[in-house]
């Protein structure tokens, strides 16, 4: 009797061992069951976000800034400010004025801010600053976003949007010199205005300059930097674009090209960097011949460029040459090669980009 009792405690005490050892075993199974049903579902997540489809990297928004300045919009306003309304854009007369109210709706369309703190658009100079040159007063045109890291640095990307008016019955609509470079700078500034509105703007900040009276000799700009709306001391460079729609007669072989002036001249930095964006994003010819300093032609002297250069601000002269049509009635929005415009807007753009978004400011080390 004594061995059965012993034996009927002995089966009960496996028994209960192993429904415990069964149940221990259920409950590992379903914790490992459980760590792994999460680790394939944070898998997955991670699968989802590094998707090319799902994520777009810092290289793939810049492009797609830059792919929003199409052929077709920049034809858009090359016709309209190269139509006979606005009369040539002469400085100080009614067809220039007309321009810079359009120039000055469009910013306004696009909610980008005015340059003056009163929120007006326009840099008034007064007549006698030209020096019987106008007629009348002129107005820059000024307008800008502000950096979303290093607010108080500044890169100007500068075009003239004045020409040669009205001279007997020609109107001298200047569609290339410089409805194009105004043009560009218009798109531009929408594609930073794209980039701030996906939460992605500028870390310093943008100075959009439509400058006047470039024809009678540089005035607008030389007014703008002797009475700048943002420090001089704080601006890292100026991009300007004057006549960048066609091609000369040297590149009639190659014309996907552009003249580079002024890159090298004060900061070295700026000259690898421009150098760099255009083998990674446009692959332009880009030509120095304009930048030789015994050059004949001047040509760095001779935009608005220069007056920024004079204060030791690094800049870069974008330019395609002179044409047949240059300075005649000829210079029609019908002749503007919307495929090169285009693809030199881009460049200005993805170098204006890399300027504004880059660790530190650009080193001046040439005088």
């Amino acid at each position: 009797m004594k061995r059965y009792f012993t034996l009927i405690i002995t089966l009960l005490f496996i028994s209960c061992g192993a429904t415990k050892s069964s149940s221990q075993i259920q409950t590992v199974s379903n914790t490992t069951s459980s760590s792994t049903s999460k680790r394939v579902q944070s898998d997955l997540l991670v699968n989802k976000l590094i998707d090319k489809k799902d994520v777009k990297l810092p290289e793939d928004l810049v492009k797609e800034y830059a792919e929003s300045m199409s052929e077709d919009d920049l034809k858009k306003l090359v016709y309209t400010l190269a139509d006979d309304k606005y009369e040539g854009r002469k400085t100080g007369e009614k067809g220039q004025k007309i321009a810079a109210e359009f120039i000055v709706d469009y910013y306004k369309n696009l909610g980008i801010s005015a340059a003056n703190d009163d929120g007006n658009y326009l840099q008034h100079i007064p007549v006698e600053y030209f020096r019987g040159l106008s007629a009348d007063d002129s107005e820059n045109v000024v307008a800008y976003i502000k950096g979303s890291e290093i607010p108080e640095e500044y890169i100007v990307i500068s075009a003239h949007y004045d020409h040669l008016g009205v001279q007997g019955e020609k109107i001298y609509n200047g569609a290339d010199d410089d409805a194009s470079g105004t043009s560009a700078v218009l798109l531009i500034a929408k594609a930073f205005k794209n980039a701030v509105e996906s939460g992605n703007g500028p870390k310093r900040s943008i100075v959009f300059l439509h400058v006047t009276g470039e024809e009678e000799g540089l005035y607008g700009s030389r007014y703008y930097t002797e009475n700048p709306i943002f420090p001089l001391e704080n601006t890292v460079t100026n991009l300007n674009i004057d006549m960048i729609g066609r091609y000369d007669i040297q590149h009639k072989d190659n014309p996907e090209f552009v003249y580079l002036i002024g890159s090298d001249k004060l900061s070295s930095e700026l000259h690898e960097l421009s150098e760099e964006i255009n083998k990674k994003y446009t692959n332009l010819m880009l030509d120095y011949t304009y930048n030789d300093e015994n050059d004949p032609n001047r040509f760095y002297y001779r935009s608005d460029h220069y007056n920024f250069a004079k204060n030791n601000i690094p800049v870069i002269f974008y330019f395609t040459g002179v044409h047949k049509d240059y300075h005649r009635e000829t210079d029609t929005a019908d002749k503007i090669q919307y495929d090169l415009l285009q693809k030199r807007t881009h460049l200005v753009f993805y170098t204006a980009w890399e300027i504004a978004n880059k660790e530190n400011r650009l080193v001046v080390d040439k005088k």
